[in-house]
């Protein structure tokens, strides 16, 4: 055999050599910590229940099985998104994203499939067992100013994040809400790729005790499955809110509409009745103690004209604090009877009078 033939079995031996060698080396190191990072933080706020915002991040270590628990941090740490749905799953990129409601800081955990995460904790439980990481990040300042509008001489506020309605993951679009050449306040819900948007509008400040009137156009061609509400809502303190909502629920065979002060979970916090088509003007008339709603065919200024319906509730009522008037157009999540249409509603008028 000539000389370069054996050279060259050499050498590919000697290369074969090195690369088992080479395997050992690799297989013998220790395998990397589990670790965690975020790719999007959330802005710092105080808690509120109905708000949401995208949180993201990837993770390095994890095995199958593994999977992400997130909390944020408003007095106690909050399990995230909810106390239902407390996990997060690991893409097969070693990405995660999920949503969270605001706090000052945010968590996140990597834990094994044994562990059962509680509601809150005063402190973040620490690496060992089941729980693989932690890692945690102040959130972020706001980086863009609010949108708003203006509408009956108020400046509004216009939603642009997610929230859980009614027990349904909402996404809000700011192109959702806007004013006509009337002045006429327009809150749809559309259509974006796979999934629906809905529109709200928050008061800017606080008006407190005194007459709420809104008017509006026929709502009457709502599916079951939307929602239109006016009501109030405190966003620092407890809720304070009290509700007028044109919905079924998604349930066709229900009452359009309901008069509601919280918690609705109280039979007696909540009165339901049908709207008539056409114009309706609604009342919420809130005094210290009591508070009555009321709900009129047209436009008229008189609340005694043409009553639709009625209801004083004088227990539970809050007093005020900083709760805002909010009106907003969502979905309500139905298996049997989804929305199946992008659909819309008018307000001619809001006037508040102390």
């Amino acid at each position: 055999m000539p000389w370069t033939t054996n050279r060259a079995i050499f050498n590919l031996a000697l290369a074969g050599g090195c690369c088992v060698l080479q395997a050992d080396c690799r297989s013998s190191k220790v395998a990397a910590a589990p670790s965690i990072e975020f790719t999007r933080i959330p802005t710092s706020g105080d808690g509120s229940a109905d708000k949401l915002e995208t949180i993201a991040g990837r993770v390095t270590g994890a095995s199958p099985g593994d999977r992400i628990v997130l909390f944020a941090l408003s007095g106690v740490w909050w399990v995230q998104p909810f106390a239902t749905k407390p996990y997060t799953s690991i893409q097969s990129d070693a990405k995660w994203s999920s949503t969270t409601h605001p706090g000052s800081s945010y968590a996140a955990l990597l834990v094994g499939p044994k562990y059962r995460p509680p509601l809150t904790v005063r402190a973040l439980p620490e690496k060992g067992g089941p729980v693989l990481a932690v890692a945690t990040v102040n959130g972020a300042p706001p980086t863009l100013p609010e949108k708003t509008l203006q509408f009956s001489g108020y400046q509004w506020i216009v939603r642009e994040t997610p929230g859980d309605h009614g027990g349904s993951l909402n996404y809000f679009d700011p192109s959702n809400a806007w004013t006509d050449e009337d002045g006429f306040l327009h809150l749809r819900i559309g259509r974006r790729q796979d999934h629906w948007t809905s529109a709200e509008v928050t008061l800017s400040r606080s008006l407190g005790y005194g007459s709420y009137r809104f008017v509006t156009r026929d709502v009457s061609h709502l599916e079951p499955a939307a929602v239109f509400a006016m009501f109030t809502w405190d966003p620092l303190g407890p809720p304070r809110e009290m509700d007028i909502e044109v919905t079924r629920w998604g349930e066709p065979e229900d009452k359009s509409a309901q008069y509601v002060i919280q918690p609705y979970v109280v039979p007696a916090n909540t009165v339901r009745f049908n709207t008539p088509s056409g114009t309706l003007t609604h009342w919420i008339n809130w005094q210290p103690g009591r508070v009555r709603f009321r709900t009129v065919r047209g436009s008229s200024p008189n609340p005694a004209a043409n009553v639709v319906a009625e209801h004083l509730f004088t227990s539970g009522v809050p007093s005020p604090g900083d709760e805002r008037i909010r009106m907003n157009m969502y979905v309500f999540s139905n298996k049997r009877y989804p929305l199946q249409h992008e659909t819309e509603v008018v307000v001619e008028k809001f006037e508040f009078l102390p």
